[in-house]
Order: structure tokens, then sequence, then C-alpha cells
């Protein structure tokens, strides 16, 4: 039996808002302990997540299991506790008091890791900001300054329809996400 089948996944339960410095932790500690061929891989599944603040489009990681690190490994008793005396491990999901920590099943691996590969693949996704209804301030074009309340939200085209007090009529104008911002 090679090693590689010997690999199971299991995941690691951490402080959660620290996972990637956590996973950090645990790769220098495993290599420092010389335990890295009973390691694969340490995955903390993130997506990309955009947003737009101040007109800019900003590109954000999002930790998409927070407070959970995966980790590919061949669990023999000194890799179970170098990774657990790393500082932020709370210890294995599912294992039991003086137990072994208990691998997820292959399924479960499968779902999370093309749920992180559907995540990489789709298209970017935007984070809309603005509600119909809510009040905004031109930023950019010709209509700078002026100010108007959404009637529409075009998510595809990342568009906005804006009704604007144009010499005391009000107009509807087609503003992108980035000209635009709240008041």
């Amino acid at each position: 039996m090679s090693e590689i089948t010997t690999y199971k996944w299991y995941v690691i339960r951490a402080i959660s808002g620290q996972e990637n410095k956590i996973k950090a932790y645990i790769e220098s500690e495993i290599e420092h302990e010389g335990l890295a061929s009973s390691v694969g891989q340490i995955l903390v599944p993130t997506e990309k997540v955009y947003q737009i603040r101040n007109g800019k489009k900003i590109s954000k990681e999002r930790t998409h299991y927070p407070g959970y690190i995966m980790i590919e490994a061949h669990l023999t008793g000194e890799v179970v506790h170098a990774v657990k005396n790393v500082a932020g491990v709370i210890g294995f999901l599912g294992e039991t008091k003086g137990g072994d920590p208990v691998p997820i099943r292959q399924a479960e691996v499968n779902r999370m890791l093309g749920r992180m590969d559907e995540l990489m693949e789709s298209a970017e996704q935007i984070h809309i900001p603005f509600h119909v209804g809510e009040n905004v301030k031109v930023i950019d074009g010709p209509f700078n300054g002026f100010s108007g309340t959404i009637e529409k939200i075009n998510e595809e085209k990342r568009k906005l329809e804006v009704m604007v007090k144009i010499f005391g009529r009000k107009t509807p104008l087609e503003l992108s996400f980035m000209q635009v911002e709240k008041e």
C-alpha cells in the first residue's frame, strides 16, 4: 500500500478569523518536527468576493467555513500532537475525548473541494451595496454632483437606474455602480 493512499482528510477547529495564520503555524510546526511525509495538504476554503467602496472595486478573500481548516494527512500520534499544540488550534472536528480524530467522508471532501473549484471558476461575484429606493449622489460623468433615488438595479450589467431632478423635472439616468455613492 503506497503512502499516499493512507492520507485521509480531517477538519481542524481553529480560532475564527485567524485560519490563515494558524495554517502557516501548523505548516511550520510540521516542517520543524520532521513530519512533512505524513501530511499532504492543508487548506482554508476561501472565496473571492468583490465589493464596491467609494466607487472602487475591492476584492476580498472570505473564509468559506470560518473556524475550520482542512488537513489531508496520515494522522499518526506525533502529527496529532504537533497540530494540537499549535497556538489557535482548538482540536479536531468529531474527535471524542481521549479518542482519535475522525476523518471526514470522501463525499464530504469532494463536496467541499468541488465547491471551492466552483467558486474559483465562477464569474466574479459582486456584492451590491445598493438598494431600490436608496438615495445616491452621482460622483462621475456629466451629472456629477446631482443626487437621486435608485429605481432599478441591473446586476448583470452592473448598472443602476437613478431618478434625478434636472431643472425641476425627474429624469431617469442609467449609471454604473462606480458612478454613484451612498448619500
